[in-house]
């Protein structure tokens, strides 16, 4: 991913936010969105489009766009980068390729430990019982 290709890509959208803050959220456009056109970036691979595609189909809309919004600060610009740092690490961890898992086996020391634990456990609980309560009497 060329992230400074991705920057200059992204485009913004601003709206007034909503909560607490009087008139100033009343006037002042504050809200902003970051939007990315994913499937026309030119610092993202095929692959890596597919990928995102993929892993964050939820979060992109019908026209294609991934979209961010900040409205935490009360100013327009600090909004913007918080909207756009976020945006880029949403994408950075889309394109996270996972381990592969490797399957382990459990050692029969292991596995006759937990049987003996489990075998004291139900003792330990039968003692607790009143005695005479085996549910034949």
């Amino acid at each position: 991913m060329d992230t400074e290709q991705v920057k200059q890509e992204i485009s913004y959208r601003s709206s007034r936010a909503g909560g607490k803050g009087g008139q100033n959220v009343n006037k002042v456009e504050t809200r902003m969105e970051a939007l990315l056109h994913v499937a026309s970036s030119q610092g993202l691979s095929e692959t890596e489009k597919d990928r995102i595609h993929r892993k964050l189909a939820t979060r992109i809309s019908a026209e294609g766009l991934l979209a961010v919004a900040s409205q935490t600060a009360r100013s327009q610009l600090a909004n913007k980068d918080l909207a756009t740092r976020r945006l880029l690490l949403l994408i950075e961890k889309a394109l996270e390729v996972p381990k592969a898992r490797k399957a382990t086996h459990i050692p029969a020391a292991a596995h006759a430990r937990r049987i003996q634990h489990k075998k004291l456990q139900g003792q330990k609980k039968k003692n607790r019982q009143r005695p005479g309560r085996d549910g034949g009497e």
